[in-house]
């Protein structure tokens, strides 16, 4: 096997750091399966053409990063000297299919070996400040290239086919700290495009890192900077951070650097002053809590599956009417009437000002105006008339309901606690029992549209539907009548309501 080494002037991976056993154990993994990516047939078959062309090649950023970190290479990105023309007339021999719509900036895409590679040209771009577009300009050694990448993590690179590491900026040792810092000056790399503080969240949780003194301080000195960019692509970050396995890390350093007051301001405001005479939950510590939970709920529920967004964001959001609606009663309560409510329309807003699309927005809000009706169960046994309304105002979103209502169980008074779980367990069997008796997931009245204006002998209009909501009710008090006693029921009401 032809080893991967580190060449001098290409980054130096030595000193102290490798002294401790344990570290270069991980180093030597690392290498081993740097050695297995750069002999897998894709990454060989591209190494073989741009080397027979005199061109440079590299694996760079992610795949070079996650081999490292012992983390699954789900993309395969190259660097080279080639422009996009050449680069084009070398794959294209090898390739099933390409792709140049990233010409402009430098790109190239490819099918090679069942396998979808991007190719792009050094780079050392130049950003105006005003955008975070850069105007594209080619460089000419991958020095150049690397130092406009993102964090040093990810500014790294796999020369091929000689298999040399190049790692000017330590990427290799802040890896092994686990800790982000940028190629360049904080402030300029974040200035150049203020997206990457946004990144910086989500590596924090996707990677588990913590971002070193001077990112934190640039993040918080530039925070302003994230208004240049558009809502589509911020969206684009936090779903990404949401999606995480432990997306709470990354929360908590957009509100501490004052980044989310730019785009999400409902989120730090849940950070409530306690009054020294009224005393309730930390409302902010409370919501990241429930956003955990669910997520635990999600993996125990539909292990294996993509992570829910929907349900994400209504666990992180779902107390956000409380600032507005807090109230500080006589005797040291505290209350939030209407929280849920008041949620519900500022969950609306936010989302739409961050280009969610209409589904996610209205699944959002539905659950967060939903999610303390169960909280009423415990007071008092529910009619199955109560269950039947409970399933059918959730609608589609009655399994997320589920899980937002028990994540929002974060009370440290264990008996309490299995008091509530235990009320929910009874209510999902009684919502089962009644689902297999009555197809409640469907409910409709025992009549249709059509069927109560042959009845009632009217013509479409107000009147139809006054009848239906009728049925409807009736159905959901009583279960299914049948048709015989529905129509009795009918001409019983329509008569008292003529009377009327």
């Amino acid at each position: 096997m032809n080893a991967v080494r580190a060449r001098a002037g290409c980054g130096e991976l030595v000193g102290t750091i490798w002294e401790d056993w344990s570290v270069m154990q991980s180093v030597a993994q690392a290498v081993e399966r740097l050695d297995a990516l750069a002999e897998t047939l894709p990454v060989a078959t591209l190494a073989r053409a741009f080397a027979d062309a005199g061109h440079e090649l590299a694996l760079v950023g992610g795949p070079v990063r996650d081999a490292f970190l012992g983390r699954p290479v789900t993309d395969l990105d190259f660097t080279t000297d080639a422009t996009p023309d050449d680069v084009l007339r070398i794959v294209e021999p090898i390739a099933s299919a390409t792709w140049d719509v990233g010409r402009q900036f430098g790109t190239i895409a490819a099918r090679v070996h069942d396998e979808q590679v991007e190719i792009t040209t050094y780079r050392s771009d130049v950003y105006d400040g005003e955008t975070r577009k850069p105007e594209v300009a080619f460089g000419e050694t991958i020095e150049d290239d690397l130092l406009r990448r993102d964090f040093t993590v990810n500014a790294m690179a796999l020369r091929l086919p000689q298999r040399e590491l190049v790692d000017v900026h330590g990427g290799v040792e802040d890896l092994l700290a686990g800790r982000l810092r940028t190629p360049q000056q904080a402030t300029v790399s974040f200035r150049d495009d203020p997206l990457r503080m946004m990144r910086a969240a989500r590596f924090t949780s996707q990677l588990a890192f913590t971002v070193s003194d001077d990112v934190r301080a640039a993040m918080a000195e530039l925070a302003d900077s994230i208004e240049i960019v558009s809502a589509e692509r911020v969206r684009e970050e936090l779903v990404k951070l949401l999606d995480t396995t432990d997306p709470v890390p990354g929360l908590r350093l957009l509100v501490d650097t004052g980044l989310a007051e730019r785009f999400l301001p409902e989120l730090p405001a849940m950070k409530l002053e306690i009054d020294e005479h009224h005393h309730h939950k930390d409302v902010y510590e409370h919501s990241l809590t429930v956003l955990t939970q669910a997520i635990g709920y999600e993996a125990e529920r539909h292990p294996g599956e993509a992570p829910d967004t929907v349900l994400r964001l209504a666990a992180l959001l779902h107390d956000i009417g409380k600032p507005a609606t807090r109230k500080l009663e006589p005797g040291g309560a505290v209350s939030f009437h209407h929280h849920d409510l008041v949620g519900s329309k500022l969950a609306k807003k936010r989302l739409r000002a961050l280009r969610f699309d209409n589904d996610t927005i209205a699944s959002v809000a539905r659950l967060i105006e939903l999610h303390l009706r169960f909280f009423g169960y415990t007071d008092g046994a529910w009619t199955d008339s109560a269950v039947r309304r409970y399933v059918r105002d959730a609608g589609p979103e009655l399994e997320r309901l589920h899980e937002l209502t028990r994540s929002d169980v974060t009370t440290r008074n264990r008996r309490k606690a299995d008091r509530l779980g235990f009320a929910y367990d009874d209510l999902e069997a009684r919502i089962a029992t009644l689902a297999e008796q009555e197809e409640l997931d469907s409910i409709r009245p025992d009549l249709t549209g059509d069927d109560i204006m042959r009845i009632l002998d009217i013509a479409p209009g107000r009147a139809v539907g006054e009848a239906y909501r009728f049925l409807l009710e009736t159905r959901m008090d009583e279960g299914p009548l049948g048709a015989d006693e529905a129509e009795a029921r009918l001409r019983a009401w329509w008569a008292a309501r003529d009377a009327d």
